[in-house]
């Protein structure tokens, strides 16, 4: 049975790895919100990886039409592949976060990579959005005390969330994200799609048709949709500081 010890308890180390290191609820190594604290029916709608043409365009048209504002968190190296897209959501009153500049677990693991590209991607989006961030969330929300420290030194607050579909990166069905998406939105929750994937865009067809899906299903129960900065009550952008 010896073995059997062995397995549990390497099982329990890796899912406790995981909900450290890597869930969208915890705060074990500080604040690192989810969700807000309003108990009315608002929610932030996000979308990371992006900006990827031609789908994240087809997202912007869909919530243009509907009169509604959500959060992009992107990827510095695509932003500098699509400029107009990035330039066309700040013109529209959407909001842009940092989402690193290459999207690659491996600037993790090499020392100061990950800070150069954060520093990098406020950068490119400074040049394109005319004004720096505010707001940022690390690829696949890694986080641990040294990462959250360097992002607040940074003046970068950082944004967790609830993933629409475990799946959705994967585009599965259209109708099977919006479901999940519909029964996990609470009062205040900050909800994640992927326009992207990684920073090598790909198809998001059916994260296009879902996020109609999910937004339609969702104002039909009566909520309503604000930016990130709005549910936490945080500033969207640092000061301009004569750049």
């Amino acid at each position: 049975m010896r073995w059997l010890a062995g397995g549990l308890l390497l099982v329990a180390i890796i899912v406790a790895g995981y909900w450290a290191f890597l869930s969208p609820y915890c705060q074990l190594f500080g604040r690192y919100p989810y969700r807000g604290a309003s108990t009315k029916r608002v929610v932030a709608l996000t979308f990371d990886d992006g900006p990827n043409e031609p789908y994240t365009s087809q997202i912007l048209d869909y919530l243009d039409s509907r009169h509604i504002r959500a959060t992009f968190f992107q990827v510095g190296s695509c932003v500098e592949r699509y400029p107009a897209t990035t330039r066309r959501m700040v013109t529209a009153g959407h909001v842009i976060g940092n989402h690193s500049l290459t999207h690659r677990f491996s600037s993790y693991l090499r020392p100061g990579r990950y800070e150069w590209e954060v520093h990098r991607t406020q950068e490119v989006l400074r040049r394109y959005v005319g004004r720096a961030p505010a707001l940022a969330r690390s690829p696949w929300l890694w986080r641990h005390p040294p990462l959250l420290r360097m992002l607040r030194a940074a003046a970068l607050q950082p944004v967790s969330g609830v993933f629409c579909h475990a799946l959705e990166v994967l585009q599965i069905d259209a109708a099977a994200i919006a479901r999940e998406a519909i029964a996990k939105t609470r009062p205040g929750t900050i909800l994640i799609f992927h326009d992207g994937f990684d920073a090598r865009g790909g198809n998001r067809s059916q994260t296009v048709e879902a996020v109609k899906l999910t937004t339609e299903g969702l104002l039909a129960r009566g909520f309503r949709f604000v930016t990130v900065d709005e549910l936490l009550d945080v500033p969207a952008y640092q000061p301009d500081m004569g750049h």
